[in-house]
C-alpha cells in the first residue's frame, strides 16, 4: 500500500545535508531539476491505496534504479552505499539516520511494481519536456543510430559461465593478496554443472573467511555477482540461453549475442526516442518509429540524418511524403528495389551480407546473370547448409539434401536518383558530420552507464534497463546545457 502523497521529512538531522552534499553535487541537481512525483502517478495502479501494509516509497525505489545506471553498481552494492553515501540519501529523499531497502525489494520492484510497456517513452518524453520548458533543444535536426547490447547470458554452456564468473574473483583476490592460491580448492575436472557450483560455493566461502579481503570494494563487487549467479543457478535459471537475446552482426568478421537499442537524438545530444529490440534485427526498419516517438515528445523535426543502414527505398519514399531531408548516404546493396521475403532475410549495413531471421549471416556473395543482356544483374548471398540443416526455421527454407542456400536480390543501378544527386551537394556532406555525435552519446551509455552488457535476461529487462540509463544521459546532458547558459 502507499499513501496519496509523500510525506515530509521531519528529521532534526536533515541539515547536515547542506554541509555534506555541495550544491554542485549532480544529484543535488538532478533532485532540483526533476520532479519525480510523475513517477507516482505512472505508477498508483500497481499498487494499492487503502489496504495491506505499508510498501516503500515507488519515488524512493525509481531513485535506486536511477543510482544503479549512474554509478554501473549491483543491486546489493548501490543499496550497501546508500548506508554511508550522504549524496545517495540526499537523493534517496532519506533522512541521514534512516535504514536502507533490502536489495532483494529491487527486483521486486522491477518485476511487480513498473509498467509493463511504454516506460522508456516515458522517462525519455520526460526529459525532452524539460529541455524544451528550458530552451535547450533549438534544433530541427535528429541523428538516428542502433547501438548493440551483449546478453548478461551469453552462448555459453552453464559450467563456462561459472568458470568465467569465479576466475574473475579469483583474480582480483590475488591482485590484493597472491597468496591466497594455496587456500582455494582445486579446480573441478568433471563436466558437471553440479561439481562447478560446489567449488563456486567453496571459492565465495574462502573469500569469505577472510575479511580484509572480501570488504575490499574491487573484490567485494565481483564477489556479489558470483554469489547471485549461484543463488540464480539454484533457483534453476538457466544461462546458457536467454530467451529473447539473438544473434546480431557488427561487420562481416564478429557478432554478438544480445540486444539492439534503435536511438535517435537531438543536435543537443538529448536522446528523443528509444526502441529496444532483439540483436538481429535491421537499423533502417525502425526509422519511421523513431522520428514519429520524437515528434510526439514534442520535437520539430526538418532533418534526419543517419549512415547507410537508413537509405532503404521505403524511408526516402516516407522522407518525401512526410518533407523532410534524410541525409543517409545510399548502399546499393540496401536499396535493391523489390524483393521477396522481405520478412525473412535483412540487410546488415556492417557487414555487407544477408541475415537470414535465425541471425545467421551469409558466408559469401556473387553477382549473377552478367552476360544475360537485357535482364538485371543479380545479386546472390550463399548460407552455410551446414546450419541451415540444423536450424529451427529450415522448414520451408531449407531443403533437405540440397548442396547450397541461396538468396538473390535485383540490383538497380537507377533507382534513387534524386537522392543520389543530393548526397552530392555541399549541404548533405555538411549535415552529415553531425553523425558524430549519436556515436559519443552510444559510447557514454556503455562505458559510463554499464549498457555494454545487459544486467538481466529478456527483452523486458532491457528495456527497464535502457529506459534508466537514456533517463540519466539525458538528464547529465541538460544539467551540462544549463551550466553553459549561465
Amino acid at each position: 500500500m502507499i499513501s496519496n502523497q509523500e510525506s515530509l521529512n521531519l528529521s532534526p538531522f536533515m541539515a547536515i545535508y547542506d554541509m555534506v552534499v555541495p550544491k554542485g553535487n549532480m544529484l543535488r541537481k538532478i533532485n532540483e531539476l526533476v520532479d519525480f512525483t510523475f513517477i507516482l502517478e505512472e505508477l498508483k495502479t500497481k499498487y494499492g491505496l487503502d489496504n495491506g501494509r505499508n510498501a516503500e516509497s515507488p519515488i524512493r525505489m525509481f531513485k535506486y534504479l536511477l543510482l544503479k545506471s549512474i554509478f554501473d553498481l549491483s543491486d546489493v552494492d548501490v543499496v550497501e552505499r546508500s548506508k554511508y553515501d550522504m549524496s545517495f540519501k540526499y537523493f534517496l529523499d532519506m533522512a541521514p539516520e534512516d535504514s536502507v531497502i533490502d536489495p532483494s525489494s529491487l527486483t521486486k520492484f522491477r518485476k511487480l511494481r513498473l509498467p509493463d510497456e511504454g516506460l522508456l517513452d516515458m522517462l525519455i518524453g520526460k526529459t525532452v519536456e524539460i529541455a524544451l520548458e528550458k530552451e535547450l533543444i533549438k534544433s530541427k535536426s535528429i541523428i538516428v543510430d542502433a547501438t548493440h547490447t551483449k546478453a548478461r547470458y551469453n552462448q555459453k554452456s552453464p559450467k563456462e559461465f561459472l568458470q568465467e564468473k569465479s576466475k574473475t574473483v579469483r583474480k582480483a583476490v590475488y591482485q590484493i593478496d597472491e597468496s591466497m592460491k594455496a587456500k582455494f580448492p582445486p579446480k573441478t575436472t568433471s563436466n558437471e554443472v553440479k561439481d562447478e557450483l560446489d567449488y563456486c560455493r567453496q571459492v565465495i566461502t574462502v573469500i569469505e573467511t577472510e575479511p580484509h579481503i572480501a570488504e575490499i570494494p574491487a573484490v567485494k563487487e565481483k564477489l556479489n555477482v558470483l554469489k547471485e549467479v549461484v543463488e540464480d543457478y539454484t533457483e534453476q535459471l538457466s544461462y546458457s540461453n536467454d530467451p529473447d537475446a539473438r544473434v546480431g552482426h557488427k561487420t562481416a568478421d564478429s557478432s554478438f549475442f544480445g540486444y539492439k537499442t534503435h536511438i535517435a537524438m537531438s543536435d543537443e545530444r538529448i536522446i528523443t526516442a528509444a526502441i529496444v529490440t532483439t540483436g538481429e534485427k535491421s537499423d533502417g526498419k525502425y526509422l519511421q518509429e523513431l522520428i514519429e516517438k520524437s515528434q510526439e515528445t514534442g520535437m520539430k523535426v526538418e532533418t534526419v540524418i543517419g549512415d547507410t543502414a537508413y537509405s532503404e527505398k521505403d524511408n526516402i519514399r516516407y522522407a518525401k511524403e512526410n518533407n523532410f531531408e534524410l541525409v543517409s548516404k545510399l548502399n546499393p546493396q540496401i536499396t535493391q528495389g523489390a524483393r521477396t521475403k522481405e520478412e525473412e532475410f535483412e540487410f546488415n549495413k556492417d557487414a555487407g551480407m544477408y541475415v537470414c531471421r535465425a541471425g545467421h549471416m551469409a558466408i559469401r556473395k556473387a553477382r549473377t546473370n552478367k552476360k544475360n543482356v537485357g535482364k538485371n544483374q543479380r545479386q546472390t548471398y550463399y548460407f552455410d547448409i551446414e546450419k541451415c540443416k540444423v536450424c529451427p526455421y529450415s522448414e520451408g527454407c531449407f531443403k533437405e539434401g540440397s548442396k547450397s542456400k541461396t538468396y538473390s536480390t535485383t540490383i538497380k543501378s537507377t533507382e534513387h536518383k534524386d537522392q543520389e544527386v543530393f548526397q552530392e551537394t555541399d549541404e548533405f556532406k555538411r549535415k552529415a558530420k553531425s553523425r558524430y555525435k549519436i556515436e559519443a552519446k552510444n559510447s557514454e551509455l556503455k562505458h559510463r552507464h554499464g549498457y555494454d552488457t545487459a544486467s538481466s535476461s529478456g527483452l523486458f529487462g532491457m528495456e527497464i534497463q535502457g529506459a534508466t540509463a537514456i533517463f540519466v544521459v539525458n538528464l547529465k546532458r541538460i544539467l551540462k546545457l544549463l551550466s553553459e547558459k549561465e
